[in-house]
């Protein structure tokens, strides 16, 4: 990297929570009588509103000539005492940052329980998400469930498919050989909004269904072989949550033989968060986020796919034939250029930082490219360590605008030789009206004005 002056490119933030309570009520009922066209531009019409209002927030420029006031008088943070130490016995951020939040979409749901809140992606750093911050989907709300009392239950199909069926609680669980793992994991329908056209103004919208922390716990494998499972007729999982909506999902045991799958208990170096399954979920890296059944109570052996609610009906593809199909778990190679971004504004002309996320649900990210011309020429952007198999990986790249109007993407490999598609090339297989696993490229139009806005390129 060339030394650059950080001074040239400066650039506002994405605005965060730009649609009240009674804008939010009115997109929803006009959503519901079926005019998107509405809902887009309620978008659009809030975000340039809030675009001034982030242009106030992160003023106080250094001055052009003269002496900075913020070096010549001393603040009072440097004159005086401090607060005492664990004022808060569980630390929080700093008041300055309270506007990096999740967020729910206006009129994507009709009830709150059953519902999706966006990972503000555009605000983050490195891979790992905050665990206040992991996006949520929830089938009937959320719940914080005494672990004294939870149970996991291990049972089989039938009599000779496990030979000791067992009961455990929390506690037994963690006295176990524990791993701490790095993996992401992303809803199935991640990006389902922009299937048919662009939908929403900003990444922590179009992609915000993800997050990626450590996980840590018991990899299954380890409780099967406690209970005793016949692992030659007993090819698959069935996960059950204890939550209202009765999750229950299909896992394929070569998952479980590889070690991958785990019991999990922690997050982040501390338990579990209740949105995000406290005390037990089940972390089954490189599937898309419902197979994490959330209040783990029971693991099922049997012989055969269970084609259960959530994955018979619920979480399948509407292929252009009109057919669906099933169990396409797989959550394919995908990234987001998350810096610049829609709902961003580029200030100057100049140097500036492309940064943004890469993943797979196959293995490693090997490389990404990057346009900053539509698709017509790419660059190799740098991969930030560590790079690690189904997990979030960092890439940035150097960029100079020269005021003019561009389209930014990302187009992201792995180490599987599956290579991120165009939105053509995704059409041409699955049209566009399906709802899961959109994993096309994502454009970004910087207007002269140094406004990002969403675009799709076809």
């Amino acid at each position: 990297m060339t030394q650059q002056d950080p001074r040239s490119g400066r650039l506002i933030k994405a605005p965060e929570n730009f649609i009240d309570s009674e804008g939010v009520r009115t997109v929803f009922r006009e959503g519901k009588a079926g005019r998107r066209d509405f809902v887009r531009g309620a978008f659009a019409a809030a975000l340039s509103g809030g675009a001034v209002s982030a242009v106030h927030a992160q003023a106080n420029p250094v001055p052009a000539a003269g002496g900075d006031a913020n070096i010549l008088n001393l603040p009072a943070h440097t004159t005086g005492l401090g607060q005492p130490v664990a004022t808060d016995g569980y630390g929080k951020p700093s008041r300055f940052e309270t506007n990096v939040q999740r967020r729910p979409s206006p009129g994507l749901t009709q009830t709150a329980q059953a519902s999706v809140s966006f990972a503000p992606l555009q605000s983050l750093f490195g891979i790992v998400t905050p665990s206040g911050l992991h996006f949520e989907r929830h089938h009937q709300g959320w719940w914080d469930v005494d672990p004294s009392k939870h149970r996991l239950m291990l049972n089989g199909g039938d009599e000779k498919m496990m030979k000791r069926p067992l009961v455990l609680t929390v506690d037994e669980i963690m006295r176990l050989p524990s791993v701490s793992r790095f993996h992401v994991i992303e809803c199935g329908a991640n990006t389902g909004m922009e299937w048919g056209n662009v939908a929403v103004p900003t990444c922590q919208y179009t992609h915000g269904m993800i997050s990626c922390s450590e996980f840590t716990g018991v990899p299954l494998k380890i409780l099967l072989d406690m209970a005793g499972v016949d692992y030659k007729r007993g090819r698959y999982v069935l996960a059950e949550g204890a939550d209202g909506s009765s999750m229950t999902r299909t896992i394929p045991m070569e998952m479980v033989e590889s070690g991958e799958v785990l019991v999990a208990y922690g997050q982040n170096g501390e338990m579990l968060r209740p949105e995000n399954g406290y005390p037990l979920r089940l972390v089954v890296p490189g599937v898309q986020g419902v197979s994490w059944v959330k209040y783990l109570r029971r693991i099922e052996v049997g012989d055969k796919p269970y084609a259960a609610k959530d994955e018979a009906i619920h979480y399948i593809d509407l292929m252009p034939s009109g057919l669906h199909r099933q169990y396409s778990n797989t959550q394919e190679v995908k990234s987001v250029i998350t810096t610049p971004s829609g709902g961003q504004v580029l200030l100057d002309k100049g140097y500036y930082q492309i940064s943004g996320l890469a993943w797979s649900g196959r293995g490693k990210i090997k490389r990404v490219d990057v346009s900053v011309d539509g698709g017509r020429n790419w660059k190799t952007a740098r991969l930030q360590d560590p790079v690690m198999s189904k997990c979030l990986s960092r890439f940035s790249l150097d960029w100079a605008w020269d005021g003019k109007p561009t389209i930014m993407q990302s187009r992201a490999m792995d180490d599987t030789g599956h290579v991120q598609p165009n939105y053509k090339q995704l059409r041409a297989v699955r049209g566009s009206r399906s709802i899961y696993h959109n994993n096309a490229i994502q454009s970004w139009l910087v207007q002269e004005s140094g406004e990002v806005k969403n675009v799709q390129l076809s």
